[in-house]
């Protein structure tokens, strides 16, 4: 996920507009990112300052893509990276060592003479030979816990450069999130996943069964004395889940205004947001999966079968019984089936 520092959007009519790569207005970035991807793949050892620099010159110097675009890439790249860091108190001594060390021999001269006699280079070669390695050695050693010195230990990366692209277009309406104060979502199926997607953002969420669907109200705790958008980032985490769904329409309130009204940001799975999320199985055992099997051999004249279309709540507690039998008279009959359990569960 980005940082609110590199988010790109404009706001135009009272409507958010989060930065959108599309392959015919963008095709050229599907080459800048396998090319992206090909810098961290062979830059295991290489330092992050140096990683993102590669990637920098990736772009032309003429070309349309902003700083902020290309800092937000390697972001994504970064998260995708697991980087080997130096332990900061063992760095911490090494560097008051050396400093001590050098200055004994002050100042220090590129070459020396009959007033200053102690030579850089001399002193640096002496330093280094009392910690076991040479100078270069002991430079990268000396600042080596600092962020953008940590080097690249493995890549995990992304299969292909289309991929990128797709985590960083949902980065970036993630970001809008930030600035969120509610979410409101409409759905139409779903339900189980698209609640356990807000539990783990840590969203309280409020249910309201409508006609032919529910409405889930999420924000936090504190949303009830006062509008605070101290929950967006939650929202923000809750995006690549709510995307891997169906059935649903979203529109969040921002913290923003336009008019003096406040701004919403709307979204629904026509948006052309792929996410990285990956979709449900249908059923959750073999069990469920037979019984719908052996109903499907029957004809049914006066009844249907639906999968978790029902949602039972009481506050932020939910159950989702695993079937439906609804009848052509409107009558609807809930089931559980029950494999392993507990005294608790039951």
């Amino acid at each position: 996920m980005l940082t609110r520092e590199l988010a790109i959007a404009k706001y135009e009519g009272g409507v958010v507009l989060p930065d959108r790569l599309c392959r015919k207005s963008n095709a050229e970035y599907v080459e800048y990112a396998e090319r992206m991807l090909d810098v961290y793949r062979n830059g295991v050892g290489w330092t992050r300052r140096s990683l993102h620099r590669s990637v920098g010159r990736v772009f032309p110097e003429q070309g349309n893509c902003p700083e902020k675009r290309v800092r937000g890439f390697c972001k994504l790249l970064d998260d995708a990276s697991d980087f080997m860091k130096a332990d900061p108190q063992s760095i911490a001594k090494l560097r008051i060592s050396v400093f001590r060390a050098a200055a004994m021999h002050h100042p220090l001269m590129s070459q020396a003479d009959s007033l200053f006699n102690s030579q850089e280079s001399t002193v640096k070669r002496k330093i280094a030979e009392e910690h076991g390695m040479d100078w270069p050695q002991l430079h990268d050693r000396l600042f080596s816990d600092l962020i953008e010195n940590h080097t690249l230990n493995v890549f995990h990366g992304f299969e292909e450069g289309a991929m990128l692209l797709s985590r960083y277009n949902v980065a970036q309406t993630q970001a809008v999130m930030f600035d969120a104060i509610q979410t409101t979502i409409r759905a139409t199926c779903d339900y189980k996943r698209i609640l356990q997607f807000a539990k783990l953002a840590g969203l309280m969420v409020r249910i309201s069964r409508m006609s032919d669907h529910y409405l889930f109200e999420c924000d936090g705790p504190a949303s009830v004395l006062r509008k605070t958008h101290r929950y967006g980032a939650a929202m923000a985490r809750f995006l690549p889940g709510l995307i891997s769904c169906c059935g649903w329409s979203m529109t969040t309130t921002l913290r923003r205004k336009h008019n003096g009204h406040r701004i919403r940001f709307q979204l629904d799975p026509t948006c052309g947001l792929v996410s990285h999320v990956a979709g449900s199985d249908e059923f959750d055992s073999s069990v469920e999966a037979s019984f719908a099997k052996e109903w499907g051999k029957q004809p049914r004249d006066s009844w249907r079968l639906e999968r978790e279309t029902e949602i039972l709540h009481r506050g932020q507690t939910v159950f989702f019984p695993d079937f439906v039998f609804v009848h052509r008279d409107g009558m609807r009959v809930m089931l559980e089936i029950v494999g392993f359990w507990t005294p608790e569960y039951l």
